[in-house]
């Protein structure tokens, strides 16, 4: 018989080419800093010391690599011809739009990059991945084949796991990832309970909908995937994200909840008919479910969302209890600050909160949630994984060695017409995929 799954977190590199370009509608923090000067270097050693606490800590850890960058091939589809020193020419003088867009280091948020069911969940017994197609954003649907190739070397044994194509990239099937899905399980660890979240109903024209800002994901995209995946529908829910939330600045249910284990850590308003959900959860989890539901007067939907409260990862100490991992701006805030510190104080399931550094990718619109994606695996799912992956003494200082050799400590989105950019970029990734024995998973490189 298997073993239990361990919930891993892999979590995303930020790439050679981190910059503030602005290109996310509805994330705030990404349009409000657009422009601004950005640090790769600092941005890559702040995801590192984050992980490399959580492994000092004692939780499993992967690494999942950034992507190729600028994206010349997408540039060319786009009608830049000439050597790749001419393409980045002409399209920083003609589009800089366009060249921001194909330079984007986005892909280090990996809450993005699939959905993953663990296989307690699914019908043949293997952990199922749906790559996100992330239509609603060019930038980002720009990510999806060296996803799809990254998660299939390190994921490679199709008796254990199934690495689905994208799904097909339209928007009535809006598909982005495990930023908006979550997973349930009582302390039996048997299967789980898998929360799909959709911020519209793409074949509904009457169905509620978000007005300022787009829905990125729709119901229709979830439902492909549980179907891909073989979940039972018994074990299975769906649940809307607030349309007024969305329209806040809330542009992935990750930004106003989080929930692991029996424990869903949300904001008052973060789904329609909430009430429904919290009883529907408690009836399949079971009665070690436990709601922590924040109220607007306690900390406003405008205050998460500055804060990132929810962007948090929600961990299980070895000495009981859960752990928050929050961005430092969650201390820094006085009504946040305070909350929190109510919240450890009292008698629920939350015991520590644990802040770390994360401006860069803040700045840029993700927290310590969305750098990292979480896979369950049992023993003999995690021994079949061949790749160089798992973070330890060794690979962090390895890593923190490349990062040091490769990464400037100054990017502004001026600076991406830079052809010496690529060719840093090409050397620091070539090395990367040796360092990870991921083989050829770039362009570039196949």
């Amino acid at each position: 018989m298997a073993s239990e799954p361990l919930e891993v977190n892999f979590d995303g590199l930020p790439g050679p080419t981190h910059n503030y370009s602005g290109l996310a509608i509805g994330n705030l923090a990404s349009e409000r800093n657009k422009s601004l000067v950005a640090n790769p270097r600092q941005a890559a050693l702040q995801g590192l010391a984050k992980m490399k606490t959580l492994v000092d800590r004692g939780f499993a850890q992967g690494v999942l690599p950034p992507h190729e960058r600028p994206d010349i091939a997408a540039l060319r589809a786009l009608g830049f011809v000439g050597s790749e020193k001419n393409v980045l020419a002409i399209a920083a003088r003609e589009a800089p739009a366009l060249l921001a867009a194909c330079s984007s280091a986005s892909a280090m948020w990996v809450a993005n990059a699939a959905t993953v069911s663990p296989s307690v969940d699914t019908a043949d017994g293997r952990v199922h991945f749906t790559p996100a197609n992330l239509v609603a954003h060019f930038h980002r649907s720009l990510e999806t084949a060296t996803t799809t190739r990254v998660l299939r070397a390190i994921f490679a044994d199709d008796r254990r796991f199934a690495v689905h194509e994208p799904l097909p990239p339209a928007q009535q099937l809006g598909d982005e990832g495990a930023a908006n899905h979550t997973r349930f399980a009582a302390a039996d660890n048997g299967a789980g309970v898998e929360l799909f979240v959709y911020g519209r109903v793409a074949l509904d024209a009457e169905a509620p909908a978000p007005r300022r800002f787009p829905a990125r994901q729709t119901r229709e995209a979830s439902e492909a995937v549980t179907r891909r995946h073989g979940l039972a529908p018994e074990r299975t829910l769906f649940a809307q994200q607030h349309p007024e939330a969305i329209d806040a600045g809330v542009f992935h249910n990750d930004v106003i909840a989080v929930g692991s284990g029996s424990v869903l850590f949300c904001h008052e308003h973060a789904f329609v008919g909430q009430d429904v959900l919290l009883r529907a959860l408690a009836d399949r989890v079971g009665a070690s479910f436990v709601p922590i539901v924040v109220a607007e007067h306690e900390v406003s939907v405008e205050r998460a969302v500055a804060t990132y409260l929810f962007n948090s990862q929600l961990l299980p100490r070895r000495e009981g209890g859960m752990l928050l991992v929050a961005p430092a701006e969650c201390r820094s805030d006085g009504a946040v600050g305070a909350f929190l510190e109510r919240l450890v104080s009292g008698t629920g399931p939350i015991r520590e909160v644990l802040t770390f550094d994360l401006k860069q990718s803040m700045q840029n619109g993700g927290g310590p949630a969305c750098l990292r994606l979480r896979v369950a695996l049992n023993a003999a799912e995690r021994a079949a994984i061949r790749a160089g992956i798992w973070l330890d003494a060794v690979l962090y200082a390895e890593l923190i060695a490349w990062v040091e050799r490769h990464y400037r400590d100054r990017l502004a989105p001026t600076d991406l017409a830079d052809p010496t950019l690529l060719d840093e970029g090409r050397r620091a990734l070539d090395e990367l995929t040796g360092l990870l024995r991921l083989g050829s998973v770039y362009p570039f490189q196949l």
